[in-house]
């Protein structure tokens, strides 16, 4: 089995900076912040961490490392930024095979879209929120529609 953990970027400024530029607020530094501990607290520790190339989404990945006292990687995926939900299948299916406990930081639409896709159940995701899905498979490339099951979805 495997376990992909989608995080929605925590708050971001609008400061009119290009939207890929745009940083965390001071709200969603602090929610990043706790989010780590918060799943450091319940044993939810990635192995690998894939990030959209959006500042917002590289900062919130950073914060929560640090924060949940990570030694992983965080990997940027330019595909996250702006995917529907097929190219965030494509993502997961590229996940090395030696991870089992993933976590792909990025945006909305897509990830509701993709919890859909995975799990057939609809879901919000506030900025900042966590959803923790097991997927019945042995490798990230038999990842498709429909084989996952929703944990929770846990909200900063």
């Amino acid at each position: 089995m495997k376990r992909l953990l989608l995080m929605r970027h925590a708050e971001a400024t609008l400061d009119g900076r290009p939207d890929i530029e745009r940083p965390l607020n001071e709200r969603g530094a602090s929610a990043a912040g706790r989010m780590g501990g918060f799943i450091s607290g319940r044993g939810l520790c990635p192995e690998q961490i894939i990030s959209s190339s959006a500042a917002r989404a590289l900062e919130t990945a950073t914060i929560l490392k640090a924060c949940s006292h990570l030694n992983v990687d965080i990997r940027q995926d330019e595909r996250i930024y702006e995917a529907g939900p097929q190219t965030l299948l494509d993502v997961a299916a590229d996940i090395d095979d030696d991870f089992d406990l993933v976590m792909l930081v990025g945006h909305n639409p897509g990830f509701e879209g993709f919890i859909a896709l995975l799990t057939g159940t609809t879901r919000s995701m506030h900025a900042g929120a966590i959803a923790v899905i097991d997927l019945q498979i042995e490798t990230w490339r038999a990842v498709n529609e429909g084989i996952g099951t929703l944990i929770e979805v846990i909200h900063p």
